[in-house]
């Protein structure tokens, strides 16, 4: 059974917009993430970057990665540690800053 994705966005201390998913992204849900993801980007002005915090996402497919690629010039990742190693063999963390989410504890 796949996690259901929540979406919510922020604005940071420095004014850096974030969107933040948590779940699962998936052919079933990758739409709404693509859609969030382009609103958030339209807000902000120029070239800078939009925060994609995927702390607590446990799991993205090829259809996640690619809307990640799309707007690689716009984002900036932070990744569940277990994401990482797709994220780079991807080839996303040679397009766009990834980091690993800060340990909780």
């Amino acid at each position: 059974m796949t996690t259901p994705l929540s979406l919510d966005t922020r604005r940071t201390d420095d004014g850096t917009s974030v969107l933040i998913a948590a779940g699962e992204i998936d052919l079933s849900n990758v739409a709404r993430f693509s859609s969030a993801l382009d609103a958030v980007v339209a807000e902000v002005p120029g070239t800078a970057r939009v925060t994609v915090d995927l702390s607590a996402v446990d799991y993205l497919d090829s259809g996640a990665i690619s809307v990640l690629f799309h707007r690689s010039e716009r984002v900036r990742v932070i990744a569940n540690p277990v994401l990482i190693p797709v994220l780079d063999i991807s080839g996303l963390a040679s397009l766009t800053p990834v980091q690993p989410a800060a340990d909780p504890d």
